[in-house]
């Protein structure tokens, strides 16, 4: 092989070699790390976090459906004793859900004294046979409406091992205005 060939060859080699030295740069060693450590931890964080402010927008406006149907039906006794109406007045509210929000309104009398206590129901009993229950001065039944609002909610993110629906429920009770 000639000498001149030879530091040719030499040559070539040392300016890959020296080509090769810069892929030991550290430079961007960060900005992959930072990449993968994203996709593992940062990714599912953020789709959890997207699904947990979906799930309690819905919780929220199923709260407020419970809530109008009670409005709805504190007015007065012919109000609170129309389950359409409750109804009705709850699903306008939770406009996403529609028919598919499940609203059972109920109407019972409970004592002033013991508003918490035994409750008896409008369908079984008038105010009078439950004011005979309360007894005593200064207590008087009251009438009260109860409304539960409830809708299956189907996750935007499915995530192997979570529900593939959640059931949400809220419940509102008020006095009947007289």
């Amino acid at each position: 092989m000639s000498q001149d060939k030879s530091r040719w060859l030499r040559g070539r080699w040392t300016r890959r070699l020296a080509r090769s030295r810069g892929l030991y740069d550290e430079r961007g060693d960060a900005l992959i790390e930072l990449a993968v450590l994203f996709s593992l931890v940062g990714l599912p964080l953020l789709l959890g976090t997207v699904q947990m402010g979906f799930l309690v927008y819905d919780s929220v406006e199923i709260s407020n459906a419970a809530n109008a149907g009670a409005i709805y039906g504190m007015q007065n006794s012919a109000y609170a004793a129309s389950s359409a109406g409750i109804t009705s007045a709850a699903q306008a509210e939770a406009a996403d859900f529609g028919t598919r929000l499940t609203v059972t309104p109920t109407t019972y009398y409970a004592c002033s004294n013991a508003v918490g206590g035994t409750q008896y129901p409008t369908s079984s009993y008038t105010q009078g046979q439950a004011a005979t229950h309360c007894g005593g001065t200064g207590n008087q039944a009251l009438e009260f409406v109860q409304v539960i609002a409830s809708a299956a909610v189907t996750p935007v993110i499915h995530c192997p091992g979570l529900p593939t629906t959640y059931t949400l429920t809220d419940t509102s009770v008020m006095e009947v205005e007289q």
